[in-house]
């Protein structure tokens, strides 16, 4: 049965004397309610390497499987050098049903530009490139209106650059040099003013590692193998198709009409490895995370400077920081970087890297939903520390009521329940991670799917003009025109 907003008085009301009666109880009594409807196992009970008994994780990551129809996923999880958690659910392919395993190799897209990144703030770290000079003091054979950009516009997507191709697939043919590529974009104009606004393109990338390969004066693969892949024992890293084995390498896939689809990647030059074709594991990806966050690549001094927040001429907070995307979730600033809507890397810290850090690396092959990696490290965060990150922990709870059925009145208290526990008190900070949440599954996904989550808000803000404007929205992007112009009328008559 499908719950709609339409109950009863009687419930209504339940639910409302429920959320002021909440509120009434202590804060460290709803902590732990939370934690017991979050987790549902001891959050003690990790699995270890070769441990298969039922965890938190093992059940988050078959959760997000079924949910999103992922094909195959493998993750793994430190805390303060400790392993918390490693394990794969799901086949590496579809039609064999081979079994996905820890030592699979997935394609990585581009995560590939966290080793031009590292490589780039290496050579800062020891004065030999200046972040804030222009590209072409170090580089220079660039087209002439690019001789001014920056560094550090190249590396944050600030450059104004445009993408040296239009559409990918396989069958797409690149210019066969780097000289060539360059060439072809000469006499086409900036999107824009470099620093002034923020367009993410490939061709930043290709312009950093022609950097790294002028400094070094060998190709990038050797120097990104030396310096980073040898040092850290990346044993089963590899840059470019034609270097992978033939076992062990997880077939990719996208959704499409909300099946799997085979996804053939595309045969990239070797000019375009700093953004794409790396691949890897789970482990070698979690070795590089760790080298970071204890400074091994780059000194914590340096990397506390390079991750601090980034802004365009106007002032605007853009989310690269000398690229790597940089976020905050509570009192912990998270960077890391991902490959689109397969794969994510992220480091979480709390004030320094010298104090409580968490590495994440979650690998997928792809999912019918096309869902976007930061949703699954978001889970990921609100099974291992819900009390440290309850932004996570509430939006991890509103997905799964979303997509479980039925939702019928029990669901939905059980749901406030949960919700209200993670914030007590504070009434803004729970309306926003629902609104957040809900926006974010309608653009990800579709209306429909986003409408329970909008509804529960009007449960728990009944009296709230937005609550009801946002639901009206919903039905009204869903194709329910009835109901949308209903709740409509219901906003009109609640005050701001």
């Amino acid at each position: 049965m499908t719950w709609s907003i339409g109950m009863n008085p009687a419930t209504r009301c339940a639910f409302v004397e429920f959320g002021q009666s909440a509120l009434r109880n202590t804060r460290r009594t709803l902590r732990l309610i939370a934690l017991t409807l979050l987790t549902a196992l001891p959050l003690a009970s990790w699995a270890s390497a070769g441990d298969d008994s039922p965890t938190a994780l093992t059940q988050q990551m078959h959760a997000n499987g079924q949910r999103y129809g992922i094909a195959g996923q493998a993750l793994m999880v430190t805390h303060n050098g400790k392993t918390l958690f490693r394990g794969a659910d799901g086949e590496a392919d579809v039609d064999t049903h081979e079994r996905i395993t820890v030592d699979h190799i997935f394609p990585m897209h581009s995560v590939s530009k966290l080793l031009v990144s590292t490589l780039i703030m290496q050579l800062i770290e020891h004065g030999q490139l200046e972040l804030d000079a222009p590209a072409s003091r170090y580089l220079i054979d660039l087209p002439a209106s690019w001789r001014g950009i920056t560094i550090r516009q190249f590396l944050n997507h600030t450059s104004g650059v445009p993408e040296y191709f239009d559409n990918i697939s396989a069958q797409t043919v690149f210019p066969a040099t780097r000289q060539a590529m360059m060439s072809s974009l000469a006499s086409k104009p900036l999107l824009f003013s470099p620093g002034t606004a923020i367009r993410y393109t490939q061709t930043n990338y290709v312009v950093l590692t022609a950097l790294l390969e002028a400094h070094y004066g060998k190709p990038y693969p050797q120097i990104v193998q030396q310096r980073i892949f040898e040092k850290l024992k990346m044993k089963h890293t590899w840059l470019g198709l034609a270097a992978l084995p033939e076992k062990r390498v997880a077939k990719a896939y996208s959704g499409s009409n909300g099946q799997l689809k085979k996804l053939d990647d595309a045969l990239w030059p070797a000019y375009g490895y700093g953004h794409t074709g790396l691949h890897s594991t789970v482990e070698d990806l979690t070795l590089f995370m760790q080298a970071m966050s204890r400074g091994e690549l780059v000194g914590k001094a340096s990397l506390q400077g390079f991750w601090q927040p980034q802004h365009l001429a106007n002032g605007e907070r853009i989310w690269p920081a000398t690229g790597w995307d940089l976020g905050e979730s509570g009192s912990y600033s998270e960077v890391g970087h991902d490959g689109g809507t397969h794969v994510r890397l992220r480091i979480l810290f709390n004030g320094t890297l010298d104090g409580d850090v968490y590495t994440i690396a979650y690998l997928t092959n792809g999912s019918a939903r096309n869902v976007w990696s930061g949703t699954l490290v978001d889970s990921v965060m609100a099974r291992i520390a819900p009390e440290k990150f309850p932004a996570e922990a509430a939006a991890e709870s509103l997905r799964a009521f979303a997509f479980a059925t039925p939702k019928d009145d029990t669901a939905t208290a059980a749901e406030v329940r949960s919700v209200r526990a993670i914030y007590p008190t504070d009434d803004a900070a729970l309306q926003r991670a629902i609104v957040d949440t809900a926006n974010s599954l309608r653009e990800n996904f579709d209306a429909k799917v986003a409408v329970p989550v909008f509804e529960l808000d009007t449960v728990i803000f009944p009296r709230s003009r937005n609550a009801w404007e946002n639901l009206a929205k919903a039905y009204d992007a869903a194709g329910d025109k009835e109901k949308a112009r209903s709740f409509r009328d219901k906003a009109r008559g609640l005050k701001e």
